[in-house]
């Protein structure tokens, strides 16, 4: 199905489905009809489960159980549906059969966190035949993607996720490619063990050199490179054992000398190789061991006989022949390689989706001579185009960019022979070629295997035109495009690598190094690149992530030009503090605007050690290309009319550290870091076994809280010895010593502030404790649509992962808990891998506060009195129970969600506002704020 018919199919169903829609008699047929006739699944009734049992538990250790069921669940693409009837709105709790209030897709949740981690969804829709929304398990909190019905002619691909199933043949290529790693790997290690000295830097660059060589050797005689299948296995089959290192050295001269040139006695086996060329057997000096039995096994048998490298991706695999071979990540452990997934959501939004749908345009043409010309052009317009990635690592985003481009340029000659049989021959058949793409690396053995992959890459794609146009094209000898050259991206200057006049788009996954995890030569980078026009370093030069040296070396790179620029990076650079310090000089010195974004998601690398970060992909530009501004989350798109640094939309605004509240305000602080070297802070253990010995100690020991006690009610405590006498501490010996620890691991600090607190050994370094006082956890879990905050009294002693509000009043307290702080909370505050990092430089002292009137004051004030005395119900509940959104009790979510009208109403914002509305509007509340 195209994409016209597609469309054509969406509009049909919903004219068929408008205005009807019953829950119990149409569930099935609706989404069996969607399936079949507008996403092309053949056997919808074997792809969608209706009516899946699942069994709900609440309470304590005796807990009911409730049996509910699963409107429909899709395994393969993992998406759960909760379906209600035409009219049910689909933001209003509904009761359940236990007695609980839930939005449909809260009922949804509810049913997932009940399933094993394997068969949980990834998708949630809550649907009501005319509008889907839908939810992104990777950032559950967030916004739904709404769709509505009427509009599915339009937005039909907003829901290709259903069926966006990955294919056998990837799939294939990916577990092919894995293997073909292994192997590489066990190679690399069985040579390793024959050198002299395996790490002298010379040595390794030969292993390096060796191991690419064998490796296009195994995958050329699979693929027919050569002229005939198993072409290098039976060569080196004909030696004896002491001869194969012989052999090789002579193969690889062979390979590097173009056939005119060899010598014309040469053995007939070692004559009927082809001339490669390509830079990748020039160098005739590499040090090659002697080969044992174990080599030779693996070279011939595992490797070759017992392994057909023609199938390998060389995207993945490039990925992963690096790493395996790679001394950093082998230290690190597991094979480790961008999933192709990931890439596209880079490359099909920034250059990808404009071609494809350019060609199916063209496709579409009626009059064949003119359809013949566009296609000959289109042709041409792929040939022209020049993409630089300056973090280019194995290469794969070159390599899967080359691989797309030349995707389209054999779909267009499909269609050239479909009107006509006369086509270019030879090379002018194939205008793609892989000296478009340019590409910097640190690292010289991964720009080798680069060259390899796109090498690879060609090949294969050599061979999908071939039997297109059913004819023999020549692969060999390689081309010697040196574009991937070897050197520091912080430090060449990109156009002494690639022209910018040339230059069309520059991509890639720069290095994700936190400021404080840099080495000295990376801070360096940073203090080099990240500078004004008179070459000196900006004030936060060097508090921000290293990534961020490429958007700065992009952004003047491109300045001026139509270039469009796209890099996945740590989502730390679009949170908190880092904002303003990284963008801001791109905005005001560059003039940068994004023209799309993925907001922050899980980076799978697609490892065997399966390591992942979040991060986000950030598309942007200096001048205007047309283009409308998308803004993805969970692989959704919306339009946006400006997309800001934030990624959301809304104004472009830099929401700067501050020391004081914006507004007026009561002053937020952090609480008190003992800075005592563990010698001040009890276990409950510690605490009962003091007083046994001193029970004189009693009156200056407090319950003492960082985040983690406070929210999970876990019992610490403190010697508070505020105010206490010489001579009552010299009568206790056991606190005494205690002390006399703190001040001998102070006086022993590298830090002179440390130091001086030599002097004061009994006190924390803060001595805050107010008699009331609103508590806020510095960290807390990104799984709650709330961050757990309370009221704490002058009996605790607040630790330094909490803030303190002190006399903070019930107002306060509901105007901070609501969703509206929550919403800016999300955007505003760093992260802890995932984990919200309260900040009170950031996030609350730049908080737009609402200025109510007094009826609007007081509902705030009856609500936020409702979500503790909700709270006050369970008084053996820890914040962490009532918090987690399968166990939030009934009557303190509606205690939360009448708050949270109470708390719009101040702001004058509909019930209905999205988060990401939200947020804009206080962007645009804080802007005008600021500028008063």
């Amino acid at each position: 199905m195209n994409a016209r018919e597609q469309k054509a199919a969406a509009k049909a169903f919903a004219e068929k489905w408008k205005g009807r829609g019953n829950e119990k008699s149409e569930t099935h047929s609706f989404w069996l009809e969607l399936l079949h006739d507008v996403y092309g699944v053949e056997k919808p009734t074997e792809f969608v489960f209706f009516e899946e049992k699942v069994t709900l538990m609440q309470g304590d250790e005796l807990r009911k159980k409730y049996k509910g069921y699963i409107d429909a669940m899709i395994p393969e693409t993992k998406v759960m549906i909760e379906q209600k009837s035409l009219g049910i709105d689909l933001s209003k709790p509904g009761e359940q059969s236990d007695g609980t209030a839930l939005k449909p897709y809260q009922q949804a949740l509810r049913y997932a966190q009940e399933l094993p981690y394997s068969e949980r969804p990834r998708w949630i829709i809550a649907c009501n035949f005319a509008e889907f929304r839908v939810y992104d398990m990777e950032n559950p909190h967030g916004a739904p993607a709404i769709v509505l019905l009427k509009d599915l002619p339009k937005e039909y691909p907003r829901l290709q996720f259903l069926v966006n199933v990955q294919s056998e043949i990837v799939m294939k290529e990916q577990a092919l490619s894995v293997k073909a790693g292994t192997i590489a790997g066990e190679l690399y290690d069985a040579l390793a063990k024959q050198y002299d000295d395996p790490e002298n830097e010379a040595t390794k660059e030969s292993l390096n050199k060796l191991c690419v060589r064998l490796v296009f050797c195994l995958y050329a005689e699979d693929a027919d490179i050569f002229g005939r299948r198993d072409m290098f296995h039976d060569y080196l089959k004909t030696f004896r054992d002491k001869n194969i290192r012989r052999a090789l050295i002579d193969l690889f001269e062979v390979l590097a000398t173009p056939v005119e040139k060899r010598d014309k006695y040469m053995d007939a086996d070692l004559a009927a190789f082809p001339y490669v060329n390509g830079g990748l057997f020039e160098d005739a000096k590499i040090e090659i061991p002697p080969f044992n039995e174990e080599i030779i096994e693996l070279l011939l048998h595992r490797a070759s006989e017992g392994f057909d490298w023609s199938g390998i991706s060389p995207v993945i695999f490039g990925a992963i022949f690096e790493s395996t071979l790679n001394d950093e990540t082998r230290r690190k452990g597991g094979m480790h390689y961008t999933s192709i997934e990931n890439i596209h959501k880079i490359i099909d939004p920034l250059f990808l989706d404009d071609l494809k749908t350019e060609l199916e345009t063209i496709k579409q043409g009626k009059q064949i001579n003119v359809k013949m010309q566009r296609l000959r052009e289109f042709q041409e317009k792929l040939a022209s185009l020049v993409f630089l990635d300056p973090a280019a690592g194995s290469g794969n985003f070159l390599t899967e960019t080359y691989l797309s481009l030349r995707r389209l340029e054999n779909e267009a000659l499909r269609e050239q022979l479909k009107e006509s049989d006369e086509l270019a021959l030879g090379e002018l058949l194939v205008h793609v070629s892989i000296k478009q793409f340019y590409g910097i690396e640190i690292n010289d053995f991964a720009v080798t295997v680069a060259k390899t992959a796109l090498w690879i890459a060609e090949a294969q794609m050599l061979q999908e035109t071939e039997e297109i146009a059913n004819m023999n094209l020549a692969f060999l000898p390689l081309k010697n495009y040196a574009n991937i050259v070897k050197g520091n991206a912080l430090a060449l200057d990109w156009g002494e690598v690639v022209p910018r006049e040339k230059v069309n788009y520059i991509m890639g996954n720069p290095p994700f190094v936190g400021y404080s995890l840099q080495s000295k030569a990376q801070k360096e980078d940073m203090l080099r690149v990240y500078a004004d026009e008179n070459g000196k370093p900006y004030k936060k030069a060097g508090k921000i992530d290293y990534v961020a040296g490429w958007y700065f070396k992009a952004a003047h790179f491109i300045c001026g030009t139509k270039i469009r620029t796209a890099f996945v990076s740590t989502n730390s650079i679009t949170q908190g503090e880092q904002v303003s310090d990284v963008w801001k000089p791109l905005y005001e010195r560059f003039g940068v605007h994004i023209d799309f974004a993925h907001r922050t998601f899980r980076w799978n690398s697609e490892s065997s050690d399966k390591a992942a970060v979040h991060v986000v992909i950030v598309g942007f530009s200096t001048t205007e290309n047309g283009t409308e501004k998308r803004l993805y989350s969970g692989g959704q798109a919306q339009p946006a009319k400006n997309i800001s640094p934030y990624l959301v939309d809304a104004p472009t605004v830099f929401v700067e550290s501050r020391k004081k509240p914006l507004c007026n305000v009561l002053p937020i602080h952090r609480g008190n870091q003992p800075t005592d070297g563990g010698n001040l802070i009890l276990s409950e253990e510690e605490r009962n076994e003091l007083l046994q010995h001193e029970p004189n100690a009693e009156k200056y020991i407090r319950r003492y809280m960082m985040g983690h006690e406070f929210i999970n009610n876990v019992p610490r405590y403190c010697l508070w010895l505020v105010g206490c006498p010489p001579n009552e501490l010299k009568a206790m010996p056991h606190v005494k010593k205690r002390v006399q620890a703190v001040r001998q691991m102070r006086l022993e600090s590298t830090f002179k502030p440390t130091r001086d607190m030599a002097e004061t050994p009994t006190l924390f370094r803060e001595q805050l404790n107010p008699k009331r006082f609103i508590a806020i956890p510095k960290v807390s879990s990104e799984k709650r649509r709330y961050i757990p905050m309370g009221y704490l009294d002058d009996s605790v002693i607040a630790g330094d992962m909490l803030f303190m509000i002190a006399d903070a009043n019930v107002y306060d307290f509901g105007v901070l808990t609501s969703n509206v702080h929550m919403a800016w909370t999300r955007t505003l505050c760093g992260r802890l891998e995932m984990r919200y990092r309260y900040s009170k430089d950031v996030v609350y002292n730049n908080f737009p506060w609402p200025t109510p009137t007094d009826e609007q004051r007081k509902a705030i004030e009856q609500t936020a009195h409702g979500i503790l005395d909700a709270r006050a119900k369970f008084p053996d509940a820890s914040l962490a129970d009532l918090y987690d959104e399968t166990l939030m009790p009934p009557e303190l979510r509606k205690a939360h969600q009448a708050n949270d009208r109470a708390v719009m109403a101040a702001y004058n914002f509909p019930v209905k506002i999205s988060e990401a509305e939200c947020v804009a509007k206080l962007m645009e509340m804080y802007q005008a704020l600021r500028e008063s």
